[in-house]
């Protein structure tokens, strides 16, 4: 199989390549000049030696020989480096062991005409690579590479998906010009290693200057040369890196068409688009079983438990499901994303999953693959292997209590539960998710004579969208401010799909904000009608006073929170000083700004603790640390070494306090949309003409 290299990634190789030799260019200068340094300390310091023998001059003498050691040494140092990828989380697998899988594989190699991988091994996560272990001999010898195959992908794919999904990794080296991405990749990791992985270097150093005072100046003058080559060596990486980031993009896109042609567009367009809400539910199951560490509940395997996530959130989203699979769309994929504000990110290394799937649907392949069963079935007892990746996820976390397996029934009970308590009924069409209602005088409110619309316009997806445009048009409003400070390297951008410069911004910005404005009256106004038909719903019942007490309330709570989360900052920042190098005059310094912000920190929990608001969120755990912390007037610094334990007090209470903020404010949002939700489902049975949610 060929497949023909575009016209762009040709030109885009060609300024990777150019970028490699200017880089190669001023490497060897460099590398002259560092040479030439070396050689002139070495005679100069066997001349100092010679001319007056002592123990000062032999030690200026080996000291400015060591220098120009040093200074060549950090330009060569790479050569000697290897990176070895971390195998820990792996399980390697054989042919006999998985015959369909490898029958795969071999079938895709030999219709992509490339090499069968050296090692396959499986990961827990949703992914798959092809990697291998590189040295700067990387670029001059041949290397076979290792494939990388996560379950928590295979769990989420069809057969024919996850062939598509091989067939794209293997199409990275599926001809000879490809081969030029590998290279610049090994230049970037040589460029890299000069610049940033300098730990055993400067081990190395510190250690010759602890040898001697004379050895330690000239150390410091040895620094001040290499970083001087550093400063050059990092303008150049810009340049390399920005040319490799652009010819990965085109790689992807030629991997795209690789696998297009072994399996079809479909497969892989329909993988890629569910990939993030697979990724998704997979850190689901994870985050649960994170938040259960202390009650030493885990489970044997954890991916029946994401395919019941994903397909809980597919339910809930209202996708369609083909194969037993959600079918995510690519409007579902950027239904919370309303931003026109366009700017390429130079650094990425793939392309947006929508221009992938642009041209992918522009090849227009047949699918060629209909095997529609689970990827699972490639894997010989699939259980089994799921349990021995599940049991490799979990054998890092130590366990303070004996453990118990959390068995299918009762992950789908808990997680639901859990979800219902972070999210709203169904009901309001996720209008509550990305926003909170507005505050609105309630009794001006309720004599507005309006024309309330029925249930299903106040929740329309036209009035989500609005939600989720105005949050988008903040958002691009604080990304054109920082592109007109200049904290974007850009020189273009693309807003509502006309082309502008940074010089544009200030002209651009006011025109979204009066629009932000008029989105924000609008969301307002449909919040007002919102508690209007409620109201008068609820007055048919007698209840009227009840919602407009929740309402006060929630008002008066959300206040409240967003009062005390900004009060909480200078607390949170204060102590940040624990968790970095500081010296002792900075950590004294930093002490007595935190003294007085405690006493008032203290104050707030003690008023806290007596709210009943929050008395059913405020857990023995919580209550206890913050008796501990409150009795505490000690130091957290002897002028030696912190107290970890009384540290651990504050940095507690700081979280606690700032969980049951959360919770309480949660809680009363919750009460209101539930009560609401109510009204309409008991007008709903008293008239059922109209079906509701």
């Amino acid at each position: 199989m060929k497949v023909s290299v575009s016209p762009e990634f040709k030109k885009i190789a060609g300024q990777a390549i150019s970028s490699i030799i200017l880089f190669t260019v001023t490497y060897l200068f460099l590398v002259l000049l560092a040479s030439a340094l070396m050689a002139g300390s070495v005679y100069l310091g066997i001349l100092i030696i010679l001319l007056k023998p002592s123990f000062i001059t032999l030690a200026l003498g080996i000291g400015l020989a060591g220098m120009g050691v040093f200074v060549l040494f950090f330009l060569v140092k790479f050569i000697f480096k290897k990176h070895v990828t971390d195998r820990s989380h792996l399980v390697e697998i054989h042919k006999e062991q998985h015959p369909e899988l490898f029958a795969m594989i071999q079938s895709i190699v030999d219709k992509v005409q490339t090499k069968f991988p050296k090692k396959v091994y499986l990961s827990s996560e949703v992914n798959a690579a092809v990697f291998y272990d590189s040295s700067f001999w990387s670029m001059f010898l041949p290397i076979r590479k290792n494939l990388q195959i996560g379950v928590g992908l295979i769990n989420t794919v069809t057969v024919a998906e996850f062939e598509a999904i091989l067939a794209h990794e293997f199409g990275h080296f599926s001809q000879r010009s490809m081969k030029v991405g590998s290279y610049v990749y090994n230049v970037n990791q040589v460029i890299y290693n000069m610049l940033y992985d300098n730990s055993g270097y400067q081990t190395i150093i510190s250690k010759w200057a602890g040898v001697s005072d004379w050895f330690a100046i000239f150390v410091k003058i040895g620094v001040y040369i290499v970083a001087g080559i550093q400063w050059v060596l990092k303008k150049l990486y810009e340049v390399v890196n920005l040319n490799y980031m652009k010819l990965s993009r085109e790689m992807e896109f030629h991997a795209d068409e690789v696998a297009a042609n072994i399996s079809g567009s479909k497969p892989l367009v329909t993988s890629l688009l569910r990939l993030d809400l697979a990724n998704h539910s997979y850190q689901a199951v994870i985050n649960f079983y994170n938040e259960k560490i202390a009650a030493a509940v885990k489970t044997d395997n954890v991916y029946p438990q994401q395919q019941f996530v994903m397909s809980f959130y597919g339910k809930e989203d209202k996708l369609s499901f083909e194969n037993n699979l959600p079918a995510v769309t690519v409007n579902h994929l950027n239904r919370y994303n309303k931003s026109r504000l366009n700017i390429t990110d130079q650094w990425a290394s793939h392309p947006a999953t929508e221009d992938r799937i642009k041209k992918l649907e522009a090849l227009n392949i047949a699918t060629i693959n209909n095997d529609n069963r689970p990827a699972r079935e490639l894997l010989q007892n699939a259980t089994d292997v799921e349990k021995q990746l599940t049991e490799k996820l979990f054998s890092g976390i130590q366990y303070e209590k004996e453990i118990s397996n959390a068995m299918l029934d009762q992950f789908v009970q808990e997680f639901s539960k859990d979800h219902e308590a972070v999210t709203f009924d169904g009901i309001f069409n996720g209008y509550y998710n990305g926003k909170q209602p507005n505050h609105f005088d309630i009794e001006e409110t309720r004599k507005d004579i309006v024309a309330v619309k029925d249930f299903d316009q106040l929740f329309s997806d036209d009035a989500v969208d609005q939600v989720y445009l105005a949050m988008s048009m903040e958002r691009d409003i604080e990304t054109l401010k920082m592109i007109a400070q200049g904290n974007h390297n850009i020189k273009s951008f693309d807003y509502d799909g006309i082309k502008y410069t940074p010089q544009d911004c200030a002209t651009i910005i006011p025109v979204i904000e009066k629009e932000l404005y008029e989105t924000k009256e609008n969301i307002l106004k449909n919040d007002k009608t919102i508690f209007l038909y409620f109201y008068n719903r609820a007055q048919k019942t007698g209840t009227a006073e009840e919602l407009k007490q929740l309402y006060s309330s929630y008002f008066i709570i959300d206040s409240f929170t967003d009062e005390m989360i900004e009060k909480m900052q200078p607390v949170r920042e204060g102590i940040q000083f624990a968790f970095v190098d500081t010296s002792y005059d900075l950590i004294h310094i930093a002490m007595d700004k935190l003294s007085p912000l405690e006493k008032d920190f203290k104050t707030w929990i003690s008023d806290t603790l007596t709210r009943s608001e929050y008395q059913s969120l405020i857990t023995p755990e919580m209550r206890e640390n913050f008796k501990k912390y409150i009795a505490f007037e000690g130091k957290y610094f002897n002028g030696v070494a912190y107290d970890n334990e009384s540290l651990s007090l504050l940095y507690n209470s700081i979280n606690y306090y700032q969980e049951i903020l959360s919770g309480g404010f949660m809680k009363k949002k919750k009460e209101l949309l539930q009560f609401q939700a109510r009204l309409e489902r008991d007008a709903t049975i008293a008239w059922p003409s109209r079906k509701v949610g």
